[in-house]
């Protein structure tokens, strides 16, 4: 075996380490973006995404902008009907007028549910899952507005598998569907975001973009790692879990294993081309 593939094997089997001690149902997929090489556990079955759904939001929103669809700075009332709790700041304002990239930040930057819901009113809930599935993610399911109880009761609940964000993750990445400035506007909203279970897995200074979500029994976190000489992709979601923190915990482990071997890959890299320069 290959140095680069036994450390490959011991990442893998770190992974699975990590994976197997949690107290409930969880996946997993790693992308090398140098390589192709993808470190999967149960990446293509649907979890339920909690607000890791609203990435897809993000990029259909500035696609039907590209396509003059839409104007995304122009002030608009906040419809009552928009208006739920859980996280975010609108639901506090008495009157505010925003606009659509307004929403999309607020949607982003504090996951505002109903920011969050004024954005699949006014693009629709199946333009959304459709023009993620065209991108080649056909688990993502968006089937209902944010803090829906009624709908999560009958089951409707949004889904998607790691496979699938990973997807929509690097459409945003490579600007797929996107003009080069929505593709910019995009990354910058994500890479914005606070403290996430990933984020905590890596040295400051990397950037990340990165979508998380929680529900009660669930956390997932998706995440584009920009690490210099070995970029990669990362995406964790759990179900069912005994104990929330411990979610959290397993996405930061799986996090900080990932920078691990991939930073050691970008050192060996910049290593084998010294060492090949002709002294």
């Amino acid at each position: 075996m290959t140095k680069p593939a036994e450390l490959a094997a011991q990442f893998s089997r770190r992974l699975e380490a990590t994976a197997s001690a949690v107290d409930g149902s969880i996946a997993y997929l790693v992308v090398d973006l140098t390589s192709g090489e993808r470190f999967a556990r149960r990446a293509d079955e649907p979890f339920p995404t909690a607000s890791t759904i609203k990435i897809g939001i993000l990029h259909e929103l500035f696609a039907r902008a590209d396509a003059g669809a839409l104007a995304l700075d122009d002030p608009r009332p906040l419809p009552t009907a928009s208006r739920v709790g859980g996280a975010g700041i609108l639901q506090r304002l008495s009157s505010p007028r925003l606009s659509l990239r307004d929403h999309a930040l607020l949607m982003i930057l504090l996951s505002d549910n109903t920011a969050t819901n004024v954005l699949i009113d006014t693009l629709g809930a199946e333009t959304i899952t459709t023009r993620m599935q065209a991108l080649g993610a056909p688990g993502y399911r968006l089937r209902r507005r944010m803090m829906d109880g009624d709908a999560a009761a009958r089951g409707e609940e949004n889904v998607a598998s790691a496979a699938d964000l990973v997807t929509v993750m690097d459409a945003i990445r490579t600007g797929r569907g996107l003009t080069p400035s929505s593709q910019a506007e995009a990354i910058r909203i994500l890479r914005e975001y606070g403290p996430t279970a990933v984020r905590a897995g890596i040295p400051p200074g990397v950037p990340v973009a990165a979508k998380p979500g929680a529900l009660d029994g669930v956390r997932s976190e998706i995440a584009w790692v920009d690490l210099k000489g070995r970029p990669y992709l990362i995406c964790v979601m759990t179900s069912f879990l005994a104990d929330d923190a411990a979610g959290d915990r397993a996405i930061t482990d799986i996090s900080r294993a990932a920078y691990q071997y991939f930073s050691r890959l970008a050192r060996a890299g910049v290593e084998g081309r010294l060492l090949s320069v002709p002294q």
